[in-house]
């Protein structure tokens, strides 16, 4: 089965347990329109690319590790997008969640996405302890704080932001976590250092091309509202550096990225995935290639 399948496979399974009866109905809706209103499904795909790079002799766990890092990314962004934050009225061409359900189903929808991550893991205990055990460590520890996704959305409301630890937190933390999780899934532990090195240089890259496409990028194109950062203040990469600043910055890190994927049996596979990645997540009027 190819990784875009495995990963809808297993959010329909973690999903479908979550909105199950006795849930109350409306958040249910919110919740599966959190996960299933599009969405490249970057992260995951990166999960299960390494784990098959690393041998896949678990899938099942696998894909578990991938479903779990959707559903924490989801979170984030139905978060993100509240009106406390962003106020983003859509998100990946639809509605937001708080748009479409109101703020207080879209907090509670944002919580349960989060737990229901990690209740996705702790499921696949019994049949892998050590491996789930990592995995949940993993996980939270790209979450929370100091250096997870809650500490990158909370540098937005301190008075001085360091960009690249802002972005290595909001960003970079759950890409590590996803190729780490995927060699732990397929049993290379031992290699999780240089897989996490991998991560966190592709994660900060792909928010320097999106603070690109936030900068100047169609609406349209992204499926939602640009020139966020500047309307809000945000310290983000074209600010610091300029535009050519950042694209230079942009290349350097994939350059990393790349450099930093170790040797395999799919390295050169996922090494030219990487930049084919990149390459689709730029705005079309700043390929990496243009002039």
């Amino acid at each position: 089965m190819d990784p875009s399948s495995r990963i809808q496979n297993a959010l329909e399974t973690a999903v479908a347990r979550a909105v199950a009866k006795p849930a109350p109905p409306r958040l249910g809706e919110a919740v599966r329109h959190a996960v299933f209103a599009g969405g490249a499904r970057v992260r995951p795909r990166l999960c299960l690319t390494v784990a098959m790079a690393c041998g896949d002799d678990q899938p099942q766990l696998a894909d578990a590790a991938a479903a779990s890092i959707e559903l924490m990314h989801c979170a984030s962004l139905v978060h993100d997008d509240l009106p406390c934050f962003d106020d983003a009225a859509t998100r990946r061409g639809q509605p937001s969640v708080h748009a479409a359900y109101g703020e207080r189903l879209a907090v509670l929808a944002g919580d349960a996405l989060i737990v229901h991550a990690l209740e996705t893991l702790a499921l696949q205990v019994p049949q892998a302890p050590e491996r789930s055990g990592q995995l949940l460590l993993t996980v939270t520890q790209a979450t929370g704080m100091p250096y997870g996704i809650t500490a990158g959305q909370a540098w937005e409301s301190e008075p001085e932001i360091p960009v690249a630890e802002y972005h290595q937190a909001k960003t970079g933390s759950l890409f590590a976590a996803a190729t780490v999780a995927g060699a732990v899934a397929a049993g290379a532990m031992h290699q999780a250092d240089n897989w996490r090195m991998v991560g966190e240089r592709l994660g900060e890259a792909y928010q320097v091309a999106d603070d690109l496409r936030d900068a100047v990028g169609a609406e349209d194109e992204l499926g939602k509202p640009t020139g966020q950062d500047s309307s809000h203040g945000l310290a983000n990469a074209v600010s610091e550096h300029g535009l050519e600043g950042a694209k230079e910055r942009l290349d350097r890190l994939v350059e990393e990225a790349v450099g930093a994927v170790p040797e395999c049996a799919g390295a050169e596979q996922l090494r030219q995935g990487i930049q084919q990645e990149m390459e689709r997540v730029l705005p079309k009027t700043l390929g990496r290639n243009a002039a």
